[in-house]
């Protein structure tokens, strides 16, 4: 089982390529990254990770994390790089794919493409998105990015997105193209990670749900004739305990995601260590 940190990673907390050397040489086997292009003044939506459902300051401040982890890519060897998640109904998907797939060649394949539906609608709004069809528009800019990574000519035709043939390069260095997975808790992600996805990011559920999500996985996969080897099962945002990690192995999940609990500039790498020998 694979163990990687969650970064929420203010332009204050430190320097990303020192993290990144360290969190390789500290035996990390990957780094995420989350997003949030802007956070809007004002806002009706509540933030589920704070008793009050207030957004913490550190969320206006996040870089953009795809150049982020092209920094990291730049100075590391063997770190995979992941996006923890991005919101992808706020970005178009012709501009992503060739960014996704620059980062993918010039790290020689360690890109992960963690992707999710976003909790705040002001945000997916003021971005272009649609909140309430959020999903569908994933659905399509990933079949639509599946298509310009995999083809010379191109083309596209959804209800959220279209375009004529295209030509769109460099390609991925991973084929057909990076990991996508799939973040989410309802009952429909199972479904859409057989269908068009490589992986589940199950988030704020309990080891028992993990592993009924689990089971539903297989059977979907059986029902649809697709491998269920290959889908991957990566647990995001858990606390640095031995004991839970071990949990989680003995269920056969590939990876978990261990989150770093500060945002403050000289305590990142400080706490990168303690969890490093406490873990690794």
């Amino acid at each position: 089982m694979h163990i990687g940190l969650n970064m929420a990673f203010p332009q204050s907390s430190a320097n990303i390529t020192d993290v990144a050397l360290l969190a390789e040489d500290l035996g990390f086997e990957s780094i995420w990254l989350p997003e949030h292009p802007i956070m809007p003044v004002h806002t009706n939506s509540k933030y589920g990770g704070t008793p009050d459902g207030s957004i913490p300051d550190y969320m206006s401040d996040l870089p953009d994390p795809y150049i982020m982890l092209g920094m990291a890519s730049s100075v590391t060897q063997s770190l995979k790089l992941g996006t923890g998640i991005s919101l992808i109904p706020e970005r178009n998907p012709l501009i992503l794919a060739k960014t996704i797939s620059a980062l993918d060649l010039y790290s020689q394949g360690r890109f992960l493409l963690g992707v999710g539906g976003g909790w705040l609608r002001e945000e997916t709004e003021i971005m272009g998105g649609d909140f309430d069809h959020r999903w569908s528009q994933i659905k399509e800019s990933i079949l639509s990015m599946k298509e310009l990574w995999t083809k010379d000519e191109a083309s596209f035709k959804g209800n959220h997105y279209n375009f004529p043939p295209v030509k769109c390069y460099p390609k991925p260095f991973q084929k057909p193209h990076p990991p996508i997975l799939l973040g989410g808790s309802s009952n429909r992600v199972y479904q859409r990670v057989v269908e068009y996805a490589d992986g589940w990011i199950p988030v704020g559920l309990t080891l028992d749900q993990v592993k009924q999500g689990m089971d539903h996985l297989i059977a979907l996969s059986e029902k649809s004739q697709r491998d269920p080897h290959s889908i991957s099962v990566t647990v995001y945002g858990q606390p640095p305990d031995l004991s839970i990690l071990e949990a989680w192995r003995k269920i056969g999940v590939n990876r978990v995601i261990v989150r770093l609990s500060t945002t403050k500039e000289g305590e990142f790498i400080a706490e990168m260590n303690s969890i490093a020998e406490a873990l690794l």
